[in-house]
Order: structure tokens, then C-alpha cells, then sequence
């Protein structure tokens, strides 16, 4: 093989593998709370 097509191969290679290994750490794990239940309005008497 020429020298020329070990150059692009190898690059070729190696742009694979760093693609590859920023994919993997692109992969986060969000966690969110859920919101509260509120059970509505409780009667606490005529005008309070």
C-alpha cells in the first residue's frame, strides 16, 4: 500500500474512534423531582 492511503486510512481511523468516544460521554443521566401533590382547597372556616 502507498504511503498516501496509510495517512488517510489512519486518519480515517482515528476520527471513528474519537467520534465514538464522545458519544459515550455525551450520555447523562438527568434526574428530576416530581412535583408536590396538592390535594386543593381545605375549608378552615367561614372568612379565613
Amino acid at each position: 500500500m502507498s504511503k498516501s492511503i496509510k495517512i488517510l486510512l489512519g486518519l480515517g481511523l482515528a476520527t471513528f474512534v474519537s467520534a465514538c468516544a464522545q458519544q459515550a460521554q455525551q450520555e447523562e443521566v438527568i434526574l428530576v423531582d416530581p412535583a408536590p401533590i396538592d390535594s386543593g382547597p381545605v375549608f378552615t372556616g367561614k372568612y379565613k
